[in-house]
């Protein structure tokens, strides 16, 4: 008796994109290997949220993990509205690595000049990568990259430049690696201010790839001023995935949800700045902090820290600010002083919550007048 799920043993998607139709820049050949194409996966159209990920399966730069490493994972990205692309870049011995970033660099022009017909926004396109694909990932985000205005190919009009980028317990620079230098170009030295913002995952039981590639380029993001996320999870091998059958290491998909929805790259609408005051029995808080949790469930939250020494007033910045609409606004009241001393002592039993429902709107105030009963 046959297993229909196994018997079925090579997944045919039902959308393909060829990078260059009439044939890739130095191809050696003909066939699959010499072909770089995307496999295109879109969510259904009532949950799309203007997002999209190029998704690059690892495997040195020799195969392609395509299973656990591209179609399940754009399957994954598709229930939270994200449209997939899986990328098939050539790989060596045939394809030095300047080929592979030649077609990851294409993949994101193919992807940004057919954004309205994925019904994507140009400015949320990501790419996520693995091992070596999340090198790949890194290579395309640390090059500064506006297209070619003048090209006849209206796709290489398009910038390869991507908003964001998730490298997964990647290698970040081969010679400090101390493996393949020539085919794991320093990603780290090409970090610049316009690197796009990286969301950096890695385990410390990684025996092939170790750990302190992901602090490696974490710390040249750091130094350039980029938003950057990193997680080192203590459990799991090189090439987990997206760790099934490991609850911890699972996480990392769900934090990376939340990364995306905190950047705004989940929502189709602008944030807004909010300026307001909080004021407890006519007095502003000695430390805490506002904090608003959206309605809509993929828009960001937002929050801000409040200081006796501002009066009660605060200000959310547009670049952090909520969008607009029905929020639930929460103060965590944690010291009635505003500033620590030596004494060590205490002004507060415990921290205090006061929660309620706001409607924020562009350009409008937001007071807040409490008495302390009104904490919990």
């Amino acid at each position: 008796m046959s297993n229909s799920i196994l018997s079925e043993q090579i997944w045919q998607p039902d959308h393909v994109l060829a990078l260059w139709p009439t044939g890739a820049p130095q191809a050696q050949g003909s066939g699959v290997l010499h072909e770089p194409q995307l496999t295109v996966h879109l969510p259904p159209v009532a949950q799309a949220n203007g997002c999209g990920v190029i998704v690059n399966p690892g495997g040195g730069y020799r195969i392609l993990a395509s299973d656990h490493e591209g179609l399940q994972v754009a399957r994954w990205l598709n229930q939270y509205g994200i449209a997939a692309f899986v990328l098939r870049y050539r790989v060596g011995p045939t394809y030095p690595t300047s080929v592979s970033l030649l077609d990851a660099q294409r993949a994101v022009r193919l992807v940004r000049s057919r954004a309205l017909e994925f019904a994507l926004d140009v400015n949320r396109i990501g790419m996520l990568g693995f091992s070596a694909g999340g090198h790949l990932a890194l290579a395309v985000a640390t090059k500064v990259d506006q297209g070619d205005a003048q090209a006849e190919d209206p796709i290489e009009q398009q910038s390869s430049q991507v908003n964001f980028a998730v490298p997964v317990y990647a290698v970040t620079n081969g010679a400090k690696r101390g493996r393949k230098a020539d085919e794991y170009t320093p990603t780290d030295e090409s970090v610049n201010p316009q690197t796009a913002p990286c969301f950096i995952v890695h385990t410390h039981e990684d025996a092939i790839v170790p750990a302190s590639q992901a602090t490696l380029i974490y710390d040249a993001l750091l130094r350039a001023g980029v938003k950057a996320e990193l997680h080192i999870f203590n459990d799991g091998e090189h090439g987990v995935g997206l760790a099934a059958g490991d609850p911890d290491v699972a996480e990392w998909p769900k934090l990376l949800l939340r990364w995306l929805r905190r950047r705004g790259l989940l929502a189709h609408e602008e944030r807004c700045a909010v300026r307001g005051s909080v004021l407890c029995a006519e007095q502003p808080l000695g430390l805490g902090w506002l904090t608003l949790i959206p309605k809509h469930a993929q828009h960001p939250i937002a929050r801000t820290f409040l200081h006796k020494r501002e009066g009660g007033e605060f200000l959310i910045a547009k670049e952090n600010g909520p969008i607009v609409g029905q929020h639930t606004l929460q103060i965590h009241w944690i010291s009635q002083q505003a500033q620590y001393d030596g004494s060590g002592r205490y002004s507060l039993e415990r921290s205090l919550t006061y929660e309620c429902a706001v409607d924020i709107v562009a350009g409008q105030r937001l007071d807040i007048r409490l008495q302390a009963r009104d904490f919990v």
